[in-house]
């Protein structure tokens, strides 16, 4: 996983937890490939942004996931989808992904 970049994983979690939520009518699913995503990018995240960067961008996925809900109301669901995700990413890419 260390060639992919954590701005993809990132946003890839919450694109597909939303797409697998949707699709299976389980949102617990959904949550589950958001959390894979995530997971899978702290590590990285930890080593090049160190402790605060990780936890800043753990928290930024964690909120954009919340926020993405309100969102849907006005924008719709996959347009809510893919501004949070585009948040996450770039935030990602801007913290690490871009320095490797």
């Amino acid at each position: 996983m260390a060639r992919i970049p954590t701005s993809l994983l990132a946003a890839g979690g919450l694109t597909g937890g939303f797409a697998l939520a949707q699709a299976t009518k389980q949102r617990q699913l959904g949550g589950a490939v958001f959390a894979a995503g995530t997971l899978a990018a702290v590590p990285r995240w930890y080593r090049t942004a160190g402790a605060g960067g990780a936890a800043a961008l753990t928290g930024m996925a964690i909120g954009a996931m919340g926020a993405s809900h309100p969102l849907a109301k006005k924008i719709g669901a996959w347009p809510s989808v893919a501004v949070v995700s585009s948040a996450v990413a770039l935030a990602a890419w801007a913290a690490v992904d871009r320095r490797a």
